[in-house]
């Protein structure tokens, strides 16, 4: 869902006339093919080898459906909200995510790209 608040957060820095219909066709497409990115077999690798989820098998069908369903949610719930109620939305869900499970979607971003063994130690827990 906030990756959907995310997706109309930038479509209002870079169209501000595309109607909801195609933001939210926009938005299922981007989140759908970063479902399919983020269960490829590289990007589960890099992410066993950079996260602390060791064991990670890349997520189920009901979970990247959800994930998509969720996304599709957030555009309507941004489109609704504007981008000014929508961005804390964003980062609070963020930040409640980082506390509760070590975890987010901008971290998750973060440790793909750029690894950081102080993040890996902290999931871990130690």
């Amino acid at each position: 869902m906030f990756a959907g608040i995310l997706l109309v957060l930038f479509r209002y820095v870079v169209k501000k006339d595309i109607s909801t219909g195609w933001r939210l066709v926009i938005a299922l497409v981007a989140e759908a093919a970063w479902e399919m990115l983020e269960n490829s077999n590289a990007v589960i690798d890099r992410y066993r080898a950079t996260t602390a989820f060791l064991g990670y098998r890349g997520d189920t069908v009901v979970n990247s459906l959800g994930d998509i369903l969720c996304c599709g949610a957030g555009v309507l719930i941004a489109r609704k909200l504007g981008w000014l109620r929508s961005l804390p939305i964003f980062l609070a869900t963020e930040i409640v995510l980082l506390f509760w499970i070590r975890d987010s979607l901008l971290l998750e971003i973060l440790m793909l790209i750029y690894p950081l063994d102080a993040v890996k130690q902290w999931q871990l827990g130690r």
